[in-house]
């Protein structure tokens, strides 16, 4: 979450005027994440999250985002749901910007995951694979293996301002990977995409929710996978945890079987995984507008994730057994 586009009181006011939320009490910009304008909403009939899609959100994606929350809330996830407005409509525009309410999950993001929290997240990860099996829609993953070489050319110029050497680095890995190597005949559904600590809440010990699926898409279930292992697995110093790595991957395999080819694929899948994210990194970290209320992620966390995934050979630099899953 992040803002970009700022909005006035007034305007906002006249907004919330379509949807039977009460009055405006206050609402504020929230800086975190990347990718959208995202505001905290007060009203008198309790707290709302108020969303401006900008940047890498099509707004013909949009119904695909929105309706996959209502569909898997229908199955069980517990995620935010989108409110209608008195036309019916989960999606208006405001500040010249698609925007759509959701509903406010309570909640705390783990700022040091734990052993205990990488389970929760596994299998919740599971089952959301599970409930998306029935959704309608579907949209293709921008941000898969043809869409990497255009990242790259956005902040290949620069990228040696970040650190010496790091276009060489990613140019080395995007021609790897462009090599024929990716997989294609794995499972495939819907993922999340984004499965980072800060769009994963939780009560206490219990996972009280699913934030964010603006990146949602159909892919390789298990890129979701190694997806979570980069976000999740890694200490702040980029270590990796052994421990939180078998949890995770225990936890989702008691809910999703992983296929032979699926374990065979992980480390190359978690490899890419680390480009995508340590690209769009880059991108941002170089681009920031100006007067925008954000934090950009240090791209840097990732081309060391990445460095360590390239010498990953199999399961067992997980923690798991290359035989199977164990419990």
């Amino acid at each position: 979450m992040a803002v970009y586009t700022d909005v006035a009181a007034d305007e906002l006011a006249a907004f919330l005027g379509q949807y039977d939320i009460g009055e405006l009490l206050s609402y504020k910009g929230i800086a975190e994440g990347v990718e959208n304008s995202n505001f905290l909403l007060h009203s008198s009939a309790g707290y709302f999250i108020l969303t401006l899609y900008e940047r890498r959100v099509a707004r013909a994606d949009l119904p695909f985002f929105l309706g996959l929350m209502t569909h898997l809330a229908s199955h069980g996830i517990n995620c935010p749901q989108p409110l209608r407005n008195r036309n019916g409509e989960t999606l208006s525009t405001l500040a010249g910007r698609p925007a759509a309410i959701i509903n406010f999950l309570e909640g705390i993001w783990p700022r040091k995951p734990t052993a205990m929290h990488c389970a929760g997240v596994g299998q919740a990860l599971a089952k959301m694979h599970l409930a998306g099996r029935g959704f309608a829609m579907s949209r293709v993953n921008a941000l898969s293996v043809s869409g990497w070489r255009p990242l790259f050319e956005q902040a290949a110029s620069r990228a040696d301002e970040v650190q010496h050497g790091l276009r060489a680095f990613i140019g080395a890995e995007l021609d790897f990977l462009e090599g024929n190597v990716w997989p294609n005949n794995l499972p495939l559904g819907v993922i999340h995409a984004d499965l980072f600590p800060d769009n994963v809440f939780f009560l206490g010990e219990k996972l009280s929710g699913i934030i964010d699926f603006t990146f949602a898409c159909n892919d390789m279930l298990a890129y979701d996978v190694a997806i979570c292992l980069n976000a999740w697995c890694f200490e702040s110093d980029c270590s990796f945890n052994v421990t939180k790595a078998r949890a995770f991957l225990n936890a989702y395999g008691r809910e999703r079987e992983l296929t032979g080819a699926e374990q065979d694929a992980l480390p190359l899948l978690a490899r890419g995984a680390a480009l995508r994210f340590l690209l769009t990194r880059l991108v941002d970290f170089l681009d920031v507008p100006a007067g925008a209320l954000v934090r950009p992620k240090d791209p840097l966390e990732y081309a060391r994730k990445l460095r360590f995934q390239q010498g990953v050979t199999s399961m067992r630099d997980y923690g798991i057994a290359v035989s199977g899953l164990v419990a």
